[in-house]
């Protein structure tokens, strides 16, 4: 690794250093930014009625903004590093969001490919800074590699996430427990002398599905295991809550890190044992655990479509299967909106929300095209019935559009 004082006289583009030391509070804070990463976005797709383009063309000019301060800024300051990164975690989901949604990429391919563009991101950077220490990015060069590689991990930690929450339908919760149990695993690990720089970006990625699973932990419906917070409520207490603790930082400077302590890290590193070795044998382990939970769950959902069943059977008159259920619960919308009755509606569609997403394992796998179309019908109802100021006149067409599309996908 390079010597800090030889960067300094080599490198004209020296700054300070521009990130905070990891410490509890990074990762508290990275969690709570995560979950308002998810959150923010819905509310902005959703809520406000923006839709998956608006919504990230708007967040990608504000982390722009957000980053061009941040480069031009000297030192590390926490409210500029904290915002650009609640920024890039609503745009590196929207990123996959729009792979998914728009561009009809499978999860697996999606997965795939942030894989392959984070492992080139890391390996140019190692090329040309024979280091990937998280501790002294004090160059421009390494603060560049250092944004892209987070908005890679926040890309695929949703791409990740969302294959194995909704596409092997594992559920939030149970993803989340899973993910908990791989850092609890990477955490034991370091302790044991796991190279610091390997353990810090494989957590930093699993953070991501973590903090999604809390978010919609909190946000679900009593009646779909969670509180019923929402995601509006859910936003602005985890907003609140990063702001107290980047406000904390700021005064107090704990997360500051000093030439002495980068000195430390990058003394201590070697230690910690050969890096490649490790590296090697760590993604040999997480991809035969991936890899083997794949295939089992898959087979597992085979074995379910197999065995007589209401939702998801195929037959000749639908590549979906008898979609009736759902078609019930628009209907109910559809007589709520007609009705005027809003609060009803959003009951309704929670519950929609709730079947669908429980679905896509089965039905997804029989007919991606049509089961798209559905999907991109069902987020046009949910934009319009939780909208800040629905309209029965905007809405209830997209409900009758959906109700066809149920009928004949």
């Amino acid at each position: 690794m390079h010597d800090i004082q030889e960067s300094k006289g080599a490198n004209w583009q020296q700054i300070l250093n521009k990130v905070p030391e990891v410490t509890l509070y990074f990762w508290l804070i990275k969690i709570l930014g995560t979950t308002v990463g998810e959150t923010a976005a819905d509310f902005l797709n959703i809520s406000l009625n923006f839709g998956l383009t608006a919504t990230s063309v708007v967040t990608g000019v504000l982390l722009v903004i957000a980053l061009f301060f941040q480069f031009r800024s000297k030192k590390y300051t926490p409210g500029l590093y904290w915002t650009a990164v609640v920024l890039i975690s609503v745009f590196g989901t929207l990123v996959t969001d729009n792979m998914t949604d728009a561009l009809g990429v499978p999860l697996q391919t999606s997965t795939i490919i942030f894989t392959v563009l984070l492992a080139i991101t890391f390996a140019i950077w190692y090329a040309k800074e024979k280091t990937l220490s998280i501790h002294s990015i004090f160059t421009r060069t390494r603060e560049s590699f250092y944004w892209l590689a987070i908005l890679f991990t926040f890309a695929l930690g949703t791409a990740a996430g969302d294959l194995m929450a909704e596409g092997l339908g594992l559920g939030y919760l149970t993803t989340g427990l899973i993910v908990a149990g791989l850092i609890a695993a990477l955490a034991i690990a370091w302790r044991l002398r796991l190279n610091s720089i390997l353990a810090f970006w494989f957590i930093y990625i699993l953070t991501r599905p973590l903090g999604a699973s809390f978010g919609d932990l909190l946000s679900q419906p009593h009646i779909h295991g969670g509180l019923g917070l929402g995601p509006t409520n859910t936003s602005a207490i985890f907003v609140v809550a990063i702001l107290a603790l980047v406000a904390y930082l700021t005064i107090s400077k704990r997360d500051v890190t000093t030439e002495e302590t980068i000195k430390k890290y990058e003394e201590r590193e070697p230690e910690r044992g050969n890096a490649v070795i490790q590296t090697a044998v760590t993604l040999l382990i997480i991809a035969a655990l991936a890899g083997g939970g794949y295939y089992m769950r898959q087979a597992s959902l085979q074995a379910s479509e197999a065995a007589p069943q209401t939702v998801g059977t195929a037959t000749s008159m639908s590549p979906l299967g008898d979609l009736s259920s759902f078609e019930t619960i628009a209907q109910g919308i559809l007589d709520s909106v007609n009705a005027n009755d809003w609060a009803g509606a959003n009951s309704h569609v929670n519950d929609l929300e709730y079947a669908w997403d429980n679905a896509q394992a089965h039905l997804r796998p029989m007919d991606s095209k049509a089961w798209t179309h559905i999907d991109n019908a069902l987020d046009k109802v949910f934009r319009e019935v939780r909208a800040v100021h629905p309209n029965a006149q905007t809405a209830a067409p997209a409900l009758e559009s959906l109700l066809s599309l149920l009928k004949n996908p």
